[in-house]
């Protein structure tokens, strides 16, 4: 029997279970390059990690003075990430370890992200991790992206899992105040190391200020073993 025993686990996915940031950094410096735009750095993208592309969107039309509108700016952008996506997207071998770990003690798992639904099916699809991760929610469905906490909410629904025996694993300081804003316990695990000291990251329960770097599947069940109520 799993001593786990009424816990659901939701996966925050970019960042967090796979390693996508260097295709979105791409989509956007090729978005912004198609309109103009050529100096985007990589430490521009990093104030965006975490946030709905589409909230990016709106961000960078103000930044940026676009007149483009945001449906179209939206679809472009979508469709450069999808093709890099597709061609190649790795997920972390401790998270994939991880989530088949979780499966085998049949804990229920849930994705929730702010990518769209064609990104997160083709990316879930193409590491091979779908069938394991059935639930999924995009920020798309809900009125608010992180850190409001709707798509967390969202997914503990679709689980039918009250929000206070929820975990989530995240890798942004927006969606760690989601989580937080949801009542659900925080796995972080800082993608951008220099934002570790976020005061988002300071409400979770297992703060892992390495990254992946110094993440483990056992030590992550491990922990959650220790905070899980006995049933």
């Amino acid at each position: 029997m799993s001593t786990l025993c009424g816990t659901s686990v939701i996966f925050d996915l970019d960042g967090t279970l796979v390693d996508s940031e260097p295709n979105y950094f791409e989509a956007g410096r090729q978005t912004l390059a198609g309109l103009g735009i050529t100096d985007f750095t990589w430490a521009e993208h990093e104030q965006y990690v975490g946030i709905s592309t589409q909230e990016t969107l709106v961000l960078w039309r103000e930044r940026y003075g676009l007149t483009t509108p945001l449906e179209t700016l939206l679809a472009e952008n979508n469709r450069r990430y999808l093709e890099l996506a597709r061609a190649s997207t790795h997920a972390y071998p401790e998270m994939r370890k991880f989530v088949e770990l979780l499966a085998s003690e049949g804990v229920p798992m849930a994705v929730a992200s702010g990518s769209s639904p064609a990104a997160i099916e083709a990316i879930l699809a193409g590491t091979g991790l779908a069938s394991l991760l059935a639930t999924v929610v995009s920020a798309d469905e809900v009125a608010h992206g992180k850190p409001a906490p709707d798509v967390f909410l969202e997914a503990a629904r679709r689980l039918g899992a009250a929000p206070a025996d929820c975990v989530v694993v995240e890798d942004a300081a927006p969606g760690a105040a989601a989580a937080h804003a949801a009542g659900m316990r925080c796995i972080a695990i800082p993608y951008v190391a220099a934002q570790a000291d976020d005061p988002a990251f300071a409400t979770a329960g297992l703060l892992l200020r390495g990254g992946q770097a110094e993440f483990t599947a056992q030590s992550a069940h491990d922990w959650l073993a220790s905070t899980t109520p006995a049933s």
